[in-house]
């Protein structure tokens, strides 16, 4: 890890690469941690609130590494789509004739993560494709209006991994035809006492988008601030992993 004096810079704030970016719910995270955010995914995405690039992650990615434009950064977040790993994509999707061309897109993504020496950030839904979980993020850590476990494997460096909080009841909606109602909303699909878009924004903590797509594929921002300050906090103390 290198020191303060060391860390790349725009300005007075460290540069942070987020991959496969959607609307910007990480990159909104590690912004509020410290970070000047460039973004970039393959759809167009008017919402993201930073600089941002269409493109193919992967390949935009292997671009800046052979171009050693990768050095400008001094961290990259990356949350490669995850339908490959998915348990309703192997499982009932598939016995439906669905979900057999999805592509894990974990391991490439991994590999030229360590070709850029840089420190990194895998993020993946429990339960989808395979990372290194050295860090598990769940809404009720920061009192947020969802569940929405996160697994987060971390390249080059570590942080300690908070004590999970129980949580406070269910996640409202119908199972089964039958409706229960709890303290959380169901940040995904449609329909089934899904939320409405206003209570997915304010139970996300997410302003900047009303797209349902956006909203519900997003990690909260709360979970990349969390591990921004942590990485700036690791990086001011020079500690190495």
């Amino acid at each position: 890890m290198t020191q303060p004096t060391d860390i790349r810079r725009d300005g007075h704030r460290p540069l942070l690469l987020d991959l496969f970016s959607c609307s910007g719910g990480a990159g909104m995270g590690y912004a509020r941690a410290g970070f000047c955010v460039h973004g970039c995914d393959i759809a167009d995405r008017p919402n993201y609130p930073f600089a941002y690039h269409r493109g193919d992650a992967l390949e935009y990615l292997a671009r800046l590494i052979t171009t050693g434009e990768i050095e400008r950064y001094a961290a990259v977040h990356a949350s490669p789509p995850c339908q490959a790993g998915c348990a309703l994509t192997v499982g009932t999707n598939q016995s439906q004739g669905w979900g057999g061309t999805h592509v894990d897109l974990v391991a490439p993504t991994r590999e030229l993560l360590d070709r850029t020496g840089l420190p990194y950030v895998i993020e993946q839904p429990n339960g989808r494709a395979e990372i290194r979980k050295d860090l598990t993020l769940c809404g009720e850590m920061f009192g947020l209006g969802v569940i929405r476990h996160r697994n987060f494997e971390l390249g080059g460096w570590s942080i300690e991994q908070p004590a999970h909080v129980p949580h406070r009841g269910r996640v409202r909606g119908y199972r089964h035809g039958k409706f229960y109602d709890g303290p959380y909303v169901a940040a995904y699909g449609n329909g089934g006492g899904k939320p409405t878009i206003p209570e997915l924004q304010a139970a996300l903590g997410i302003a900047w988008t009303n797209v349902r797509e956006e909203l519900t594929e997003a990690i909260p921002p709360a979970y990349s601030e969390h591990i921004g300050r942590a990485f700036l906090t690791t990086a001011a103390l020079g500690v190495a992993a």
